[in-house]
Formats: C-alpha cells, structure tokens, sequence
C-alpha cells in the first residue's frame, strides 16, 4: 500500500476545510486513566496511584496509531486535596501529539461514604507533523511544504461524584481551542484543535457476596452534544461523531477483572458500530495492577487490520489491601 494512501484519515482531520474528528486517542481501560480526561479525579482512590497505558491501534496498518498514557495522582494528607500529573504520547503517521498535564482537585463529603470533587488541571500540548514521512504524489503541494511544530497552553476541569460503589463524572480536559494551520490564499486548507467533553458513569453490584461483584460502566466522549448540529463559522459543517463506549465487568475474589465492552460511533439517526472489546486485570496483593485489552474491530477497517491491542501497569503506594473493609471498585 503507498504511504500516500495511509495518511488519509489524518488529512481529512487536519488540512481538509470543514472536515473534523476526535482527536482526543481512546482507551479501553479508561477507567484505569480517568485522570487523562477528568481532573477531579485527582486523590479519588485515596492514596498514591500510578498508571501507565500502551496502546496500539489497527495492528497490520502502517502509520497507525500508538499512544502512551502515564496518570500520576494522590491526596494530601487532610484528604480534601488531591494533586496529579498526567502525560499522554500520541503518533498518528507523520503526526503527533504530546500533552502534559497537572491536575488539582477539592473533595467535598456530600453524604454517608460520598464525596464531590471538583477540579482544575493546567498544561501544555505539542502538535507536530513531519511531512518528509509522506510519499506524496505532487511534491509542491503547498499543505505539506513547512512542518508543523508547536506548543500550546491549555486548561481543564472537571466534577467526580464517587462512593464505596457509584461514581458519575463529567470533564473537559482541554478548554482552549487553537487554530493550528490555515493558509493565506491559493489551495485552502484548514487545520484545528477541538474541545473534548467526557461524561462517565459506573457501578458495583456485588452478586451474592464480596467475592463476585459485577461492574457496568460507560463512557460519552464528543465534541459537543451531537456534532452534526455544530457548525464552525463560514466554514463547511463539522461532523464528528460522538464515541459511546460500554463496558461490562466481573470482579473476582478482589484480585481478577474480566470485561467485556463494545464502541460505537453515536450519531442522530446514523450511529455506527466501531468494535468490540475484551480485556483482563490482576490486582496483586502488593498494590500492584497488570492488564491488557484486546479490540475486535467491527467497522469496515476490519478487512485491512487485527484489530487493537492495549498492555496496563500500576501501583497503588501505600495500600494494605487486606485491612480494607470496603474494597474500591474504580
């Protein structure tokens, strides 16, 4: 297959008037990273916790996507506050991203073994494109003449409503929206960076004892309520579609994760199926987290690649898993 062929997709999102997608990477173990997308998740597990995230994307295609993601966070010792970092790597083809992120979150008791965080997080964002990657039909081709190299500030915030076996939040990691290429004249090409809006909710349900619980859970990621009805001033209209995903899990004897969970393009009156996924977790008994997660792709990208793979690690510092009398779930 010609390199030409392969950037497609990131032409459309970056140098195509009017045309638009995430650009937020996705995760199936979201859950393990809420940080990356929600601030006020900051100090929520209530001690230290790190996790690190790979992810590769479409295995089989050249110049897919593969993306890393690092979350850092911990209360402090009146509990109330809560610090993070977080670093997410993204490559795309000739393309990238890099955002590095500090969070910081307030914890508010609204009732019996609940709390309400409210946070903001401050950081920096690195999009780039190296054009000479590309095999290009015509070689003059003004879109891809000079690199693209920059840093841009950024701020987010978000809300966590959690207990011993609910949690609901809702966050928007990155605020500010940047024109990132636009030309002066002769072919037009456009290039953007769009908010992001994440709403996740989840559950345990222990089935019988402590021993077996079952956790439903989702998560909403769009750039608007529903992109099709976002329109970005003269330019032609956006579409975007809205990312559902749904995740079904088990909980075995406090130490086991097997989940099941499906994705989907959620869009008014044209919604489409994008893959269905599995994964697994370990939790040792030293504090220690290992995973991995499979993605079956179900949209038509499923004749051309074997699907997406994701590997987890993490720590929780501190943690004597065996004095706690209500586990966490999330």
């Amino acid at each position: 297959m010609r390199k030409s062929l392969l950037f497609v997709p990131f032409i459309l999102v970056f140098t195509v008037p009017g045309a638009f997608g995430q650009q937020d990477p996705m995760f199936t173990n979201y859950f393990f990273n809420k940080l990356i997308f929600n601030p006020a998740v900051a100090g929520s597990d209530g001690h230290l916790t790190a996790h690190l995230i790979h992810r590769s994307q479409w295995l089989g295609i050249e110049g897919a996507p593969t993306t890393q993601s690092l979350s850092v966070h911990s209360p402090l010792n009146n509990e109330r506050i809560g610090l993070g970092l977080s670093v997410v790597n993204d490559n795309f083809g000739a393309s990238g991203t890099l955002d590095i992120s500090t969070a910081y979150a307030y914890r508010f008791p609204v009732g019996e073994n609940m709390n309400l965080s409210v946070g903001l997080q401050a950081g920096l964002g690195n999009w780039r494109g190296n054009w000479s990657k590309l095999t290009l039909e015509d070689a003059t081709d003004e879109v891809f003449s000079e690199n693209l190299n920059t840093w841009l500030p950024n701020f987010g915030a978000g809300a966590y409503l959690s207990g011993e076996r609910f949690f609901l939040g809702a966050g928007c990691p990155r605020i500010l929206e940047y024109d990132l290429r636009e030309s002066d004249g002769g072919t037009p090409y456009y290039a953007k960076n769009y908010r992001h809006y994440y709403s996740i909710i989840g559950a345990a349900f222990p089935l019988g004892s402590e021993q077996l619980v079952f956790r439903p859970s989702a998560l909403l990621k769009s750039t608007g309520l529903f992109s099709k009805l976002r329109k970005y001033s003269s330019r032609n209209e956006i579409s975007s579609p809205t990312e559902l995903d749904i995740d079904l899990s088990f909980f075995f004897r406090q130490v086991f994760w097997i989940g099941m969970a499906y994705r989907t393009a959620l869009e008014l009156g044209d919604s489409s199926n994008d893959s269905a996924d599995l994964w697994t977790a370990f939790y040792f008994r030293n504090g220690l987290r290992l995973g991995a997660a499979y993605d079956l792709t179900l949209s038509k990208l499923n004749k051309v690649n074997n699907g997406s793979f994701e590997v987890m690690a993490g720590y929780e510092f501190n943690i004597k898993i065996k004095r706690v009398a209500s586990p966490r779930y999330f």
